[in-house]
């Protein structure tokens, strides 16, 4: 009485596999590599540069603020000798004080920057995504993918993504 019960189930569970090559030869898929229109698209090169600038300045005087402390490490190395230890301290403390805030600004710029660049990535992706279900719409695709491990060229839709993006 069981014996048959599964047979049915697996009958029922494996149809539409057992049927699929059919069905898999009517449907339309796509495939996107979205690391590629990361890279290629001139959208994203775009957006990049956007944050470069507007980091620039923020990034030169973090820069600028490290060579000084180079340079007066270099100094207080130099003229340590001559220093009376109260001037030697003072110079210590001050040092190690623009050292902190220089710590701090470093972090504080990786924090914004990541901040700005998840904002940016996110509008990025949110007009790729809708160019592909656009695409996928005009075209009647039944599937597109993201980062297979494997896709034929013939059902890549990468440049027209990124072709679409640059418009």
């Amino acid at each position: 009485m069981k014996k048959p019960l599964i047979t049915a189930l697996f009958g029922l569970i494996m149809a539409p596999f057992m049927c699929g090559s059919a069905a898999a030869a009517e449907m339309h898929i796509g495939f996107v590599n979205t690391e590629h229109v990361m890279r290629e698209s001139l959208a994203a090169q775009r957006a990049a540069k956007k944050l470069e600038k507007e980091f620039a300045l923020r990034e030169q005087e973090i820069q600028r603020k490290i060579k000084q402390i180079r340079d007066q490490q270099q100094a207080l190395e130099k003229d340590g000798l001559t220093l009376s230890d109260t001037e030697r301290s003072k110079r210590q403390r001050d040092l190690a004080a623009l050292a902190r805030e220089v710590e701090n600004e470093k972090r504080s710029f990786r924090e914004d920057l990541g901040q700005r660049r998840n904002e940016e990535l996110g509008i990025f992706q949110e007009r790729a995504r809708k160019i592909i279900l656009e695409i996928a719409e005009k075209e009647k695709f039944d599937l597109i993918v993201e980062n297979a491990v494997y896709a034929s060229p013939r059902v890549d839709i990468t440049p027209r993504v990124i072709k679409a993006l640059d418009r």
